[in-house]
Order: C-alpha cells, then sequence, then structure tokens
C-alpha cells in the first residue's frame, strides 16, 4: 500500500508505460535470506588500550564498521552481497533511530571494509573505487 499520492501516481505511470514491454509486478515482494556478517565492530566511547599499535588497522576504528574478508580475490557478486549487508544493517539502525525518537547522523552510519589481498583493475572500476593515497595509501580503495 503506498501511503504518498505521489508514489501511487508515478507507480501507475511506470506501469502503464512499461507494459508493452514486459511483465510487471506491482507490487513484488522481496524475501530476506539470513544474512552473517562476518565481524560487526561498535567502537568503545573510551577504549582502555591506543589502537595506534594496529597501524592502518587503527584508523578504521573509529566508526560502527563491517569488516568482511576474503582469503581469495573477491568476486564482483560478494562485494555486491557485503554492500546489501551494509544496506540491511543501515535501515535496521534507521528504523531503531525512528522508534527511540532520535536522529541517525551520517557520520553514525556504519562503514563496510572488504579485506581481499587483490582486485582487478575492471573490479575496481566497475564499483566505481578510487584510490585516496593522501589519506589512507596505495591499495585502500
Amino acid at each position: 500500500m503506498t501511503r504518498f499520492i505521489h508514489d501511487q501516481f508515478a507507480k501507475d505511470y511506470l506501469e502503464e508505460l512499461l507494459t508493452p514491454y514486459g511483465t510487471i509486478q506491482s507490487p513484488r515482494r522481496v524475501a530476506g535470506e539470513v544474512r552473517q556478517i562476518d565481524l560487526w565492530f561498535s567502537p568503545n566511547p573510551e577504549p582502555r588500550l591506543s589502537p595506534e599499535p594496529l597501524g592502518l588497522l587503527a584508523r578504521t576504528l573509529h566508526h560502527r564498521a563491517i569488516f568482511e574478508p576474503y582469503r581469495n580475490p573477491v568476486t564482483a557478486d560478494e562485494i555486491r552481497d557485503c554492500v546489501l549487508k551494509l544496506l540491511v544493517i543501515s535501515a535496521e539502525q534507521r528504523r531503531e533511530a525512528r522508534r527511540e525518537q532520535t536522529s541517525l547522523a551520517e557520520s553514525d552510519q556504519p562503514r563496510l571494509w572488504i579485506l581481499t589481498p587483490t582486485a582487478s583493475a575492471p573490479l575496481l572500476e566497475g564499483f566505481g573505487a578510487t584510490l585516496e593515497v593522501e589519506n589512507w595509501g596505495e591499495g585502500i580503495y
């Protein structure tokens, strides 16, 4: 059920335009599959130890984060699965903030860290990955 008249209009309009070109399912239920995050990190407000000995890894510990390590080169499908996990967690946190009547700043959104031994140039290009050598050094996209 659409709550806003504009949304219903847009759906009806698109359905009418697209029906001659293919099959329309409106609405289409999206069933969720059980997914697991390899590692969820939520920083302590006041850590007992300095993370500096962790080097580059220490720089990732200022925000909530999902870490997805891979032993072999990551595939495009695996990256999409990781992004989906991030989006599901982000949506859960937004719903929780709404229930608690609090705001969720963009800076509070979790980060996704995909750790892979290598990634091909076409794979990186396909996802719009860019180097930030001045901020992160070589190999961090």
